[in-house]
């Protein structure tokens, strides 16, 4: 459920982590995907993200440094959130490594996408699991970029959403600015397969096809929040 296909003409490196893994882009210094599961119990931990640094990667090729984002105007934005590793003192520490970041708005990361990453919390709760991706939207045209390293700066953001044990099985996607979202999370959803097309990106493959092809044209963000 972790393995996402990517288009030859994105880079990749694939590296696993503890608790998620990261499609990487040597050549832009961000992640082409980012992949984890969310269990019900994951979302409880003793591990608190208080003092854990910002850090590279060492092992990994192109790897942005911490400088690059020092006064650059962006965050650094998590793409598989410090909030979803607190079961596992390494899966905390990793989380922070740059191949798990790229260059966000303050009014996004604070805002929008942060609504979405507890939202995601409390549907795994509620359906036990699920499986998400996140990442920056690379397909695109992009000319900004941060720091001596040159962190290519994304116009917009993905995630994609898979509750396979909800009875039917369910699935969503965003797709959000690098700013301000105007109208909230729910103006921002679309069907997995709209983001497929975005993205270049191929997910939940290994879902059986006829599963795959249901949640993946879902679009129902109301569908989610049904109690």
């Amino acid at each position: 459920m972790l393995y996402v296909r990517v288009p030859a003409v994105l880079a990749n490196s694939d590296v696993d982590y503890t608790g998620f893994r990261v499609g990487f882009n040597a050549g832009k210094h961000v992640p082409n995907y980012v992949a984890w599961e969310l269990t019900a119990e994951r979302t409880e931990g003793a591990y608190s993200r208080k003092g854990v640094p910002f850090q590279a990667d060492a092992d990994v090729d192109g790897c942005a440094v911490t400088a690059d984002y020092r006064r650059s105007g962006f965050d650094r934005g998590h793409m598989a959130p410090a909030a979803d590793m607190k079961w596992d003192s390494v899966a905390m520490i990793q989380c922070h490594y740059l191949t798990n970041i790229a260059p966000q708005a303050q009014q996004l990361n604070t805002g929008a996408w942060n609504r979405l990453e507890n939202l995601c919390r409390k549907w795994a709760r509620r359906y036990g699991r699920i499986f998400i991706v996140a990442g920056p939207v690379l397909t695109d045209s992009l000319t900004r970029h941060i720091g001596r390293t040159g962190v290519v700066v994304p116009d917009r953001y993905f995630k994609v959403v898979v509750a396979p044990d909800a009875q039917p099985p369910m699935g969503i996607g965003f797709m959000m600015p690098n700013g301000y979202v105007e109208g909230g999370v729910q103006q921002t959803a679309m069907s997995i397969d709209n983001v497929e097309a975005i993205t270049g990106l191929d997910f939940f493959s290994a879902l059986p096809d006829s599963v795959e092809a249901d949640v993946e044209a879902q679009t129902s963000f109301h569908q989610w929040n049904v109690r």
